[in-house]
């Protein structure tokens, strides 16, 4: 069993997801919580040592073997996509620092691995993570539903590029 953690970077809330996968790729909800990083504080710093803070929490309760994380997007102005680059740079050396790999999976590759089109919406993409974790009733999060879906863009990547053997070929190139 493979545990998931999908990471939705974001300065001021940070979308967490975790999927479990079988060895036959079957992916199954654990767990989806949006951190609100304004909690208590519209320091900027502070709020980065809450997200790590938060991350190291959801580490130890929850061990993922394994993290997806949302790749930088185009952001609205340039201090936007600084103040992105610092919370995505936070989480990444938080779970590095734990020993775990780290995948990055770009907007529109998770939007094509769950709906099947790049330009996908974002109604579209959680009725995907709803249907395809059977979370029919459940109300999502918007960040929370983003970090379950990078998750599951996780679980089908590595589940095609077994199958197809990339991942030995892969392997077989990092010796």
């Amino acid at each position: 069993m493979t545990r998931i953690l999908g990471i939705d970077p974001g300065s001021q809330r940070t979308g967490i997801g975790l999927v479990d996968v079988d060895a036959l790729g079957k992916s199954t909800y654990v767990h989806c919580q949006a951190l609100n990083l304004l909690q208590d504080t519209d320091d900027f710093p502070a709020r980065l040592g809450k997200l790590v803070f938060d991350l190291e929490d959801i580490l130890s309760e929850w061990k993922p073997t394994v993290v997806a994380i949302e790749s930088v997007f185009m952001a609205k102005s340039a201090t936007s996509a600084l103040k992105l680059g610092h919370a995505r740079g936070a989480a990444i050396a938080t779970v590095v620092r734990h020993g775990l790999p780290v995948h990055e999976y770009a907007p529109r590759q998770i939007k094509q691995s769950l709906v099947g089109t790049g330009a996908a919406d974002k109604d579209q993409v959680q009725h995907m993570v709803r249907l395809l974790l059977s979370l029919p009733d459940k109300k999502l999060q918007a960040d929370a539903a983003d970090a379950l879906a990078v998750a599951l863009t996780h679980a089908h990547t590595s589940a095609t590029a077994g199958r197809t053997g990339l991942a030995a070929a892969l392997l077989r190139r990092r010796r």
